[in-house]
Protein backbone atom coordinates (compact mmCIF):
# COMPACT_ATOMS: atom_id res chain seq x y z
CA UNK A 1 0.00 0.00 0.00
CA UNK A 2 2.60 2.30 1.05
CA UNK A 3 5.10 1.38 -2.33
CA UNK A 4 1.62 2.18 -4.51
CA UNK A 5 1.15 5.81 -2.48
CA UNK A 6 5.11 6.40 -3.34
CA UNK A 7 4.77 5.50 -6.97
CA UNK A 8 1.58 7.60 -6.95
CA UNK A 9 3.55 10.98 -5.37
CA UNK A 10 5.88 10.03 -8.31
CA UNK A 11 3.46 10.19 -10.83
CA UNK A 12 2.43 13.17 -9.86
CA UNK A 13 5.61 14.88 -9.47
CA UNK A 14 6.78 13.35 -12.86
CA UNK A 15 4.02 14.96 -14.59
CA UNK A 16 4.28 18.41 -12.67
CA UNK A 17 8.10 18.60 -14.18
CA UNK A 18 7.29 17.52 -17.60
CA UNK A 19 4.51 20.23 -17.84
CA UNK A 20 6.63 22.72 -16.29
CA UNK A 21 7.97 23.79 -19.21
CA UNK A 22 4.68 24.53 -20.72
CA UNK A 23 3.51 26.41 -17.62
CA UNK A 24 -0.31 26.37 -15.52
CA UNK A 25 -1.40 27.61 -18.96
CA UNK A 26 -1.12 24.38 -20.88
CA UNK A 27 -2.25 22.38 -17.50
CA UNK A 28 -5.26 24.18 -17.29
CA UNK A 29 -5.97 23.61 -21.07
CA UNK A 30 -5.32 19.86 -20.05
CA UNK A 31 -8.18 16.59 -19.82
CA UNK A 32 -6.04 15.90 -16.17
CA UNK A 33 -8.01 17.09 -13.00
CA UNK A 34 -6.30 15.33 -10.87
CA UNK A 35 -3.06 17.63 -12.28
CA UNK A 36 -4.67 20.63 -12.09
CA UNK A 37 -5.66 20.55 -8.62
CA UNK A 38 -2.37 19.76 -7.82
CA UNK A 39 -1.37 22.66 -9.52
CA UNK A 40 -4.05 25.03 -8.29
CA UNK A 41 -3.34 23.80 -5.01
CA UNK A 42 0.40 24.39 -5.17
CA UNK A 43 -0.68 27.63 -6.85
CA UNK A 44 -2.24 28.62 -3.88
CA UNK A 45 0.47 27.23 -1.41
CA UNK A 46 3.11 29.80 -2.95
CA UNK A 47 0.39 32.56 -2.42
CA UNK A 48 -0.20 33.29 -6.20
CA UNK A 49 -4.27 33.46 -5.75
CA UNK A 50 -5.05 34.61 -8.63
CA UNK A 51 -3.69 31.82 -10.73
CA UNK A 52 -4.97 29.41 -8.39
CA UNK A 53 -8.42 30.89 -8.75
CA UNK A 54 -8.20 29.91 -12.32
CA UNK A 55 -7.51 26.13 -11.23
CA UNK A 56 -10.70 26.05 -8.32
CA UNK A 57 -12.73 27.96 -10.77
CA UNK A 58 -12.60 25.02 -13.02
CA UNK A 59 -12.63 21.89 -9.79
CA UNK A 60 -14.97 23.14 -7.61
CA UNK A 61 -18.08 21.72 -9.64
CA UNK A 62 -15.93 18.60 -10.62
CA UNK A 63 -15.24 17.83 -6.91
CA UNK A 64 -18.92 19.32 -5.64
CA UNK A 65 -19.38 17.35 -2.35
CA UNK A 66 -16.05 15.30 -2.23
CA UNK A 67 -13.31 16.55 0.31
CA UNK A 68 -11.52 17.90 -2.24
CA UNK A 69 -13.98 20.10 -3.44
CA UNK A 70 -14.72 21.09 0.47
CA UNK A 71 -10.79 21.68 0.50
CA UNK A 72 -11.31 24.01 -3.29
CA UNK A 73 -14.38 25.70 -1.85
CA UNK A 74 -12.55 26.82 1.22
CA UNK A 75 -9.27 27.68 -1.04
CA UNK A 76 -11.38 29.62 -2.87
CA UNK A 77 -12.41 31.86 -0.20
CA UNK A 78 -9.11 32.51 1.14
CA UNK A 79 -7.88 33.01 -2.33
CA UNK A 80 -10.32 36.34 -2.68
CA UNK A 81 -10.31 37.04 1.24
CA UNK A 82 -6.43 37.76 0.93
CA UNK A 83 -7.19 39.70 -2.36
CA UNK A 84 -9.43 41.73 -0.43
CA UNK A 85 -12.06 41.17 -2.55
CA UNK A 86 -14.38 40.40 0.58
CA UNK A 87 -17.93 40.61 -1.00
CA UNK A 88 -16.68 37.48 -2.85
CA UNK A 89 -14.71 36.11 -0.40
CA UNK A 90 -17.71 36.23 1.82
CA UNK A 91 -19.92 34.88 -0.75
CA UNK A 92 -17.75 31.70 -0.56
CA UNK A 93 -17.14 31.36 2.73
CA UNK A 94 -20.82 31.38 2.99
CA UNK A 95 -20.89 28.33 0.26
CA UNK A 96 -18.52 26.04 2.30
CA UNK A 97 -20.61 26.53 5.32
CA UNK A 98 -23.97 26.22 3.33
CA UNK A 99 -22.48 22.63 1.14
CA UNK A 100 -19.73 21.70 4.29
CA UNK A 101 -21.62 22.03 7.65
CA UNK A 102 -19.60 19.43 9.47
CA UNK A 103 -16.35 20.67 7.55
CA UNK A 104 -13.28 21.25 9.33
CA UNK A 105 -13.39 24.74 8.46
CA UNK A 106 -17.08 25.49 8.88
CA UNK A 107 -16.84 27.54 12.74
CA UNK A 108 -14.15 29.50 10.78
CA UNK A 109 -15.90 30.14 7.21
CA UNK A 110 -18.82 31.11 9.61
CA UNK A 111 -17.41 34.03 11.12
CA UNK A 112 -15.09 35.11 7.99
CA UNK A 113 -18.48 35.20 6.16
CA UNK A 114 -19.95 37.81 8.81
CA UNK A 115 -16.31 39.60 8.99
CA UNK A 116 -16.13 39.76 4.91
CA UNK A 117 -19.58 42.16 5.28
CA UNK A 118 -18.21 43.79 8.30
CA UNK A 119 -15.02 44.91 6.36
CA UNK A 120 -17.87 46.07 3.36
CA UNK A 121 -19.33 47.69 6.18
CA UNK A 122 -18.93 51.34 4.64
CA UNK A 123 -18.69 54.75 6.24
CA UNK A 124 -22.14 56.12 8.12
CA UNK A 125 -23.03 58.91 5.70
CA UNK A 126 -23.15 55.96 2.60
CA UNK A 127 -25.64 53.33 2.32
CA UNK A 128 -25.84 50.42 5.30
CA UNK A 129 -27.08 47.68 3.39
CA UNK A 130 -23.76 45.51 4.08
CA UNK A 131 -23.61 47.08 7.74
CA UNK A 132 -27.24 45.29 8.34
CA UNK A 133 -25.77 42.25 6.64
CA UNK A 134 -22.82 41.87 8.71
CA UNK A 135 -24.75 42.27 12.05
CA UNK A 136 -27.03 39.40 10.41
CA UNK A 137 -24.19 37.52 10.04
CA UNK A 138 -22.48 37.97 13.28
CA UNK A 139 -25.15 37.00 15.26
CA UNK A 140 -26.37 34.01 13.33
CA UNK A 141 -22.23 33.00 14.11
CA UNK A 142 -22.59 34.15 17.83
CA UNK A 143 -25.88 31.95 17.71
CA UNK A 144 -24.40 28.70 15.86
CA UNK A 145 -20.99 28.98 17.79
CA UNK A 146 -21.78 30.46 21.25
CA UNK A 147 -18.26 28.92 22.68
CA UNK A 148 -16.06 30.00 20.11
CA UNK A 149 -13.37 31.79 20.93
CA UNK A 150 -14.22 34.06 18.04
CA UNK A 151 -17.41 35.20 20.32
CA UNK A 152 -15.61 38.46 22.23
CA UNK A 153 -14.32 39.92 18.57
CA UNK A 154 -18.10 39.46 17.09
CA UNK A 155 -19.52 40.68 19.14
CA UNK A 156 -17.34 43.67 19.53
CA UNK A 157 -17.70 44.17 15.87
CA UNK A 158 -21.35 44.23 16.75
CA UNK A 159 -20.63 47.23 18.61
CA UNK A 160 -18.50 48.80 15.88
CA UNK A 161 -21.46 48.45 13.42
CA UNK A 162 -24.45 49.65 15.67
CA UNK A 163 -22.49 52.49 16.69
CA UNK A 164 -22.17 53.14 12.89
CA UNK A 165 -25.74 53.01 12.34
CA UNK A 166 -26.52 55.48 15.36
CA UNK A 167 -24.25 57.99 14.25
CA UNK A 168 -25.98 57.81 10.87
CA UNK A 169 -29.35 58.04 12.45
CA UNK A 170 -28.06 61.57 14.34
CA UNK A 171 -26.71 63.19 11.38
CA UNK A 172 -29.92 62.38 9.55
CA UNK A 173 -31.85 63.78 12.31
CA UNK A 174 -29.45 66.84 12.34
CA UNK A 175 -29.61 67.10 8.94
CA UNK A 176 -33.95 67.30 9.22
CA UNK A 177 -33.77 70.07 11.99
CA UNK A 178 -31.27 72.43 9.61
CA UNK A 179 -33.24 72.35 6.88
CA UNK A 180 -35.97 73.43 9.11
CA UNK A 181 -38.21 70.13 8.38
CA UNK A 182 -38.51 69.98 12.19
CA UNK A 183 -41.78 67.36 12.43
CA UNK A 184 -38.76 64.91 10.80
CA UNK A 185 -36.41 66.11 12.86
CA UNK A 186 -38.33 65.30 15.76
CA UNK A 187 -39.61 61.83 14.83
CA UNK A 188 -35.83 61.39 13.67
CA UNK A 189 -34.82 62.40 17.07
CA UNK A 190 -37.62 60.66 19.11
CA UNK A 191 -36.48 57.27 17.14
CA UNK A 192 -33.34 57.61 17.91
CA UNK A 193 -33.59 57.51 21.57
CA UNK A 194 -35.61 54.38 21.29
CA UNK A 195 -34.00 52.35 18.82
CA UNK A 196 -30.39 53.25 20.78
CA UNK A 197 -31.79 54.05 24.53
CA UNK A 198 -27.90 54.11 25.22
CA UNK A 199 -26.75 56.30 23.09
CA UNK A 200 -23.54 58.47 23.53
CA UNK A 201 -25.45 61.59 21.97
CA UNK A 202 -28.36 61.14 24.56
CA UNK A 203 -27.75 65.23 25.77
CA UNK A 204 -27.42 66.13 22.60
CA UNK A 205 -30.97 64.45 21.50
CA UNK A 206 -33.05 65.74 24.14
CA UNK A 207 -32.02 69.17 24.00
CA UNK A 208 -32.35 69.23 20.20
CA UNK A 209 -35.86 67.77 20.72
CA UNK A 210 -36.91 70.76 23.29
CA UNK A 211 -35.31 73.01 20.45
CA UNK A 212 -36.97 71.46 17.99
CA UNK A 213 -40.58 71.64 19.10
CA UNK A 214 -39.79 74.94 20.03
CA UNK A 215 -39.27 76.19 16.40
CA UNK A 216 -41.95 73.75 15.05
CA UNK A 217 -44.70 75.45 17.26
CA UNK A 218 -42.99 79.33 16.75
CA UNK A 219 -43.78 78.33 12.18
CA UNK A 220 -47.01 76.35 13.13
CA UNK A 221 -50.38 77.63 11.96
CA UNK A 222 -52.13 78.86 15.45
CA UNK A 223 -54.53 76.10 16.39
CA UNK A 224 -51.34 73.76 16.36
CA UNK A 225 -49.28 76.03 18.21
CA UNK A 226 -50.58 74.90 21.64
CA UNK A 227 -50.15 71.59 21.62
CA UNK A 228 -46.26 71.96 20.33
CA UNK A 229 -45.62 74.57 22.72
CA UNK A 230 -46.73 71.48 25.48
CA UNK A 231 -44.83 69.41 23.82
CA UNK A 232 -41.41 71.62 24.15
CA UNK A 233 -41.79 71.99 28.51
CA UNK A 234 -42.10 68.44 28.08
CA UNK A 235 -39.30 67.78 26.19
CA UNK A 236 -37.48 70.72 28.50
CA UNK A 237 -38.46 68.79 31.79
CA UNK A 238 -37.34 65.31 30.53
CA UNK A 239 -33.95 67.39 29.42
CA UNK A 240 -33.40 68.44 33.05
CA UNK A 241 -34.52 65.60 34.62
CA UNK A 242 -31.87 63.11 33.12
CA UNK A 243 -29.31 66.43 32.51
CA UNK A 244 -29.83 68.38 35.72
CA UNK A 245 -26.40 69.60 35.02
CA UNK A 246 -26.62 70.04 31.23
CA UNK A 247 -24.59 72.32 29.00
CA UNK A 248 -27.94 73.08 27.54
CA UNK A 249 -30.23 74.06 30.20
CA UNK A 250 -30.02 77.91 29.72
CA UNK A 251 -30.73 78.05 26.24
CA UNK A 252 -33.71 75.09 26.79
CA UNK A 253 -35.01 76.92 29.87
CA UNK A 254 -35.65 80.47 27.56
CA UNK A 255 -37.26 77.77 25.04
CA UNK A 256 -39.45 76.49 27.86
CA UNK A 257 -40.19 79.82 29.21
CA UNK A 258 -40.74 81.27 26.24
CA UNK A 259 -43.43 78.39 25.78
CA UNK A 260 -44.74 78.29 29.24
CA UNK A 261 -45.61 82.61 28.29
CA UNK A 262 -47.18 81.14 25.31
CA UNK A 263 -49.63 78.40 27.03
CA UNK A 264 -50.60 81.23 30.07
CA UNK A 265 -52.04 83.56 27.38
Amino acid sequence: MLKKKSLYSLLIVTLLVITACNGPQKILKSGNNQLKYETGVDLYEKGDYNKALQFFDILRAVYRGTEKGELLTYYSANCYFQMRDYQIASYYYDQYVQMYPRGSHAEESAYLTAYCSYMESPRSTLDQTNTYQALRQLQSFIDMYPKSDKVAEATKQMDDLRNKLELKSYNIAVLYFKMEDFQAAITSFENLMENYPDTEYKEEVLFSITEAYYSYAEKSIFSKKGERYEKTVEAFNNLKYIFPESKYLPMAQTYNDNAMNHLSN
